[in-house]
C-alpha cells in the first residue's frame, strides 16, 4: 500500500485528484475565514450603528478593504482581505487611534501559528527534540518537515545564548511603575521537580509592558524571589516599582519588602476570588462571586469596603474559612484605588502573565520529559518575548509621570488636579 503522505504516488490521476482536493480545502478555508472576518466587522459596525454625528451620519462605517495578504497555514498559503473600518468616534478623541482590530486576524499576523511560538510551546508541553519534525509537519503541513531535529537543537542553543545575554543586560536609567509577578509550572521536568519558573512583567515610564525577568525558583520561595530582585538591583535597577501585583501565596512579598521596601502591594483579585470560592460549596459560589466582584469593581474605595463588610457579615458564620481567606489580605486588596482609575483594569490582577502563558502553563505533576533547567528557561523566555511583540501600552499611560512623582490619587483621581 502506498504511503498517503507521499507527494508522488506514481499515479498521475491520483496525484491530480490529491492536488485538486488540496486546492478545494484551501479555497474552502479561505472562504470560511473571509466570511468569519466579514461577520466580525459587520457585528462591530452594528454595535455602533446609533453613534451619529451632528449631521446624522454614522461614525462607524465600512471603508473598503486593507491590502490582500497571504496567511501561511497547514494546507498552504491562504489569501485573505480584511475589511477596513472607519471609526470616527476614536479619531475624534485620538488622531493616532487604530480603531477596529480583528480578534480573528490580528493586524500583522502572517503565519498560523508562528514557528517562533510553536517550538517553545511544544517543548514546554513535553515534546522531545526528535519528535519535533513530525509534530510540526502535522500542524504546519509537509513543508515544515524540513525542520529536522538538528535544526531544532541549533535553534534551542541560539535561544539559550539569547537568554543568557538578556539576563546580563544593563538596567541603569530604567524606571518601572508596575510589576506583575507569578510562578509558572510546566509539565516538563526541571532539574528539581519542585522548581518553577519565576516571571516578572513590568510597565515602564512610557506605559509599555515588557518582560523584565525570568528565572527558576524553589516552589516560589522567598529566597528565589530575593535572588531575582537583588540581581535586578545589581544590574542597575536601584528604584523598585510603585506597585507590585501578584498572588498572595508566594514568597515574593517577603523578598520585595527586603529589596524594594518602598513598593506598595496589590493582591491579584482573580487568584483571591478563586481561593475564596474554593472554600465554599458549589451551590453558593455563583452568588458569592458576584459579591466579591462588587468589591473590586466599586467606583470608590468607600463603596468597595462597604461591599467587603457585607460579604463578611453574610458569610462569616457558615463559611468562616472563606471569609478568613478574604480578611487576611484586606490591607493589600484595595491598594489599586490609590492609583489612576485608567490603570485599574491592569493592576487588579496578574492577567498580563496569565494570558501570556495560558496555553502552556499546567499546575500539575511534571512528566518525565527531556527538559533541562537552561533549555526550559530559554523556551519560556522565547515564548514570552514573542508574546511581547503584541503587547500594547496600558490604558491611561499618560498619568504614569504623576505616579512616578508620588503624586496622590484618591479613588483613581489625581488630587488637586487643575
Amino acid at each position: 500500500m502506498s504511503n498517503c503522505t507521499d507527494k508522488s504516488t506514481g499515479n498521475p490521476a491520483l496525484e491530480d485528484f490529491a492536488s485538486a482536493l488540496e486546492q478545494a480545502l484551501r479555497e474552502g478555508a479561505q472562504d470560511m475565514l473571509q466570511l468569519a472576518i466579514d461577520l466580525e466587522v459587520q457585528e462591530y459596525i452594528e454595535k455602533y450603528q446609533k453613534a451619529l454625528d451632528e449631521k446624522g451620519h454614522r461614525l462607524v462605517v465600512r471603508n473598503g478593504y486593507l491590502p490582500e495578504r497571504n496567511l501561511l497555514t497547514g494546507i498552504g498559503p491562504v489569501k485573505v482581505k480584511q475589511p477596513r473600518v472607519d471609526d470616527r468616534r476614536l479619531r475624534a478623541r485620538n488622531k493616532e487611534a487604530e480603531g477596529f482590530t480583528s480578534a480573528i486576524l490580528p493586524r500583522y499576523l502572517r503565519r498560523i501559528p508562528s514557528i517562533d511560538n510553536l517550538i517553545p510551546a511544544l517543548y514546554l508541553k513535553g515534546i522531545s527534540t526528535n519528535d519535533f519534525p513530525k509534530a510540526l509537519s502535522a500542524i504546519l503541513g509537509e513543508e515544515a518537515a524540513g525542520l529536522s531535529a538538528s535544526t531544532v537543537v541549533r535553534l534551542k542553543k541560539q535561544w539559550e545564548d539569547e537568554y543568557l545575554k538578556w539576563t546580563r543586560r544593563d538596567l541603569r536609567d530604567r524606571e518601572y511603575v508596575y510589576f506583575w509577578v507569578d510562578g509558572i509550572y510546566f509539565n516538563i521536568r526541571l532539574d528539581d521537580a519542585r522548581s518553577c519558573i519565576l516571571v516578572i512583567i513590568a510597565t515602564d515610564k512610557f506605559g509599555n509592558k515588557e518582560l523584565l525577568a525570568v528565572s527558576d525558583g524553589y516552589r516560589e520561595s522567598t529566597i528565589g524571589w530575593k535572588e531575582m530582585l537583588l540581581d535586578l538591583k545589581r544590574r542597575g535597577l536601584e528604584m523598585g516599582p510603585r506597585l507590585a501585583v501578584g498572588d498572595g501565596a508566594m514568597g515574593f512579598w517577603s523578598a520585595l519588602r527586603e529589596v524594594y521596601p518602598q513598593t506598595r502591594e496589590q493582591r491579584c483579585w482573580v487568584h483571591k476570588t478563586a481561593n475564596i470560592l474554593d472554600k465554599m460549596p458549589k451551590g453558593i459560589q455563583s452568588k458569592a462571586k458576584a459579591h466579591i466582584k462588587e468589591m473590586y469593581m466599586a467606583e470608590t474605595k468607600e463603596d468597595a469596603l462597604k461591599a467587603y463588610d457585607h460579604f463578611v457579615k453574610t458569610y462569616k458564620d457558615k463559611y468562616s474559612k472563606a471569609v478568613n481567606c478574604l480578611e487576611k489580605d484586606k490591607d493589600v486588596l484595595f491598594t489599586f484605588y490609590d492609583f489612576p482609575a485608567a490603570n485599574w483594569n491592569h493592576i487588579r490582577t496578574t492577567n498580563p502573565i496569565e494570558s501570556t502563558f495560558a496555553t502552556v502553563r499546567l499546575r500539575t505533576k511534571k512528566t518525565k520529559g527531556c527538559g533541562t533547567r537552561m533549555a526550559t528557561l530559554a523556551m519560556v523566555f522565547k515564548l514570552a518575548l514573542e508574546a511581547q511583540k503584541t503587547w500594547k501600552k496600558i490604558k491611561g499611560y499618560q498619568l504614569i509621570p504623576f505616579v512616578l512623582k508620588n503624586m496622590k490619587f484618591v479613588d483613581g483621581i489625581l488630587e488637586n488636579a487643575a
